[in-house]
């Protein structure tokens, strides 16, 4: 049954919204690829640098190939300049790191060795070479990112090689290799497909035990949460009785002092630390369910108010929130959902105390920007700041490191983070000091 909004809609509109979800799954192994590769970009980045005139001196100088070009082999070195020094972009340019990463791979893999291969009129050499090609891809690549970047980078390297040859095209490659090409990239589809299958399965696993053992936490913490209220209401009655039977000399066991000032308020703490595990909890399943379930429908929402919720709800001890400062210099309109932005903020606010305790120091200012291109929300703690060799890694899902001894937690909630501003068509940015501060952007489309 379609509602008045159903019919309200476009029909481009609504196409459009169930095109949405299946091209974020196909593009999700290609971004998680990008992470994986993270530290090793560095290497592959070094060895291209140096590898193609290299292979420049070898092919031309050292056993004399039938073409040969400097030019486009400095191209390819040029393009790896940027992977090697990736560590070292600004923040607000790495989000085009994947698009940098997938076009050197266009070109230096199926690009350049096809069409090399073809320049070469199929020497035993340039086959031998492109098939390593081909196997440094199947190791690089999902099978889906695979399947595309052969399929356009061999179609370029035909279309370069038939622009610059007036030779025939049955004379630039024997057929017959054809079918090992083939064989070769199939093998290599199937394995990454299987393993791709094998990795989603895992990671399915993970997140379901993850939301098992917070649900069931919640029965002990019920427990406790009643056992907190039955102490409220008779402890107190329980301790005049204890004072009037010692004023009355009656034989009762002598409680000292300090024991009783500490019961004045154990219900308070007691129900305190019940409310905040609660919290946690509803943090961790959130997080997990968000990486399984669509966005809901958006909604306008007040960046203002979701900070009051966030600040309002989350359950500060008696000397953390003192630490939380709230510069509210402009409010802002998004679309997107009240709870994931609360939950958002959550989970910064949780990281940002957690490094302020281990490191005895700091403080928390968050602030609402609004301006001309975007509105911003800051979250910015003055507390240890996160290791150097970390920082690129942040928002990768399950990323933990020794060198950060617990600041990123187990890699769930930052990448929550991420996956929350992608889904509002916005971003999120962290840039840090190490041992001074660490500061999240998150920057929102304007309406």
């Amino acid at each position: 049954m379609q509602t008045e909004s159903d019919h309200d809609t476009h029909p481009s509109q609504r196409r459009t919204k169930a095109v949405k979800p299946l091209i974020k799954r196909l593009v999700a192994p290609a971004v998680r690829n990008v992470e994986y590769f993270d530290r090793r970009r560095i290497a592959l980045g070094a060895i291209g640098i140096i590898g193609f005139p290299l292979y420049y001196w070898i092919w031309h100088d050292v056993f004399p190939q039938p073409y040969e070009n400097l030019w486009l082999r400095l191209l390819g070195s040029a393009l790896c300049v940027p992977l090697m020094l990736s560590r070292h972009w600004p923040t607000r340019l790495r989000r085009y790191l994947p698009h940098a990463w997938y076009f050197a791979l266009l070109y230096t893999l199926p690009f350049f060795f096809s069409f090399m291969l073809l320049k070469n009129g199929g020497t035993g050499v340039w086959v031998a070479s492109a098939l390593v090609a081909l196997f440094a891809m199947v190791l690089l690549l999902d099978w889906l990112t695979l399947l595309v970047q052969f399929v356009v980078g061999c179609s370029l390297g035909w279309l370069a090689w038939a622009m610059t040859t007036d030779a025939p095209a049955a004379d630039a490659l024997d057929h017959a290799y054809l079918a090992v090409f083939g064989f070769a990239l199939v093998l290599g589809l199937a394995a990454n497909y299987a393993d791709e299958v094998v990795r989603r399965e895992q990671e399915r696993a993970m997140l379901a035990t993850a939301g098992s053992i917070a649900h069931e936490l919640r029965t002990p913490l019920l427990g406790i949460a009643a056992a907190a209220e039955g102490v409220r209401d008779y402890l107190p009655p329980l301790l005049d009785a204890y004072y009037l039977a010692r004023r009355q000399g009656l034989p009762v066991a002598m409680l000292r002092g300090a024991h009783l000032d500490a019961m004045a308020g154990v219900h308070d703490r007691v129900a305190a630390e019940a409310r905040h595990a609660n919290t946690i909890i509803d943090m961790l399943l959130v997080n997990v369910r968000h990486g399984e379930t669509a966005l809901p429908e958006p909604v306008s929402c007040s960046i203002v108010r979701c900070v009051a919720t966030a600040l309002e709800r989350y359950p500060f001890s008696e000397t953390e929130r003192p630490l939380v400062t709230w510069r509210q210099r402009d409010d802002f309109v998004f679309k997107g959902a009240e709870l994931l932005t609360v939950h958002l903020l959550f989970n910064l606010i949780k990281n940002a105390l957690r490094q302020i305790a281990r490191s005895r120091t700091g403080s928390i200012e968050i602030a609402t920007i609004a301006g001309p291109r975007s509105n911003r929300l800051v979250v910015l703690d003055t507390a240890g700041g996160i290791p150097p060799e970390d920082l690129p890694h942040v928002f990768s899902r399950f990323y933990s490191s020794a060198a950060s001894d617990g600041i990123l937690g187990a890699g769930i909630g930052l990448a929550f983070c991420r996956d929350v501003m992608h889904a509002f068509g916005g971003s999120i940015e962290c840039s840090s000091a190490y041992g001074q501060r660490t500061e999240f952007v998150m920057r929102f489309p304007t309406l």
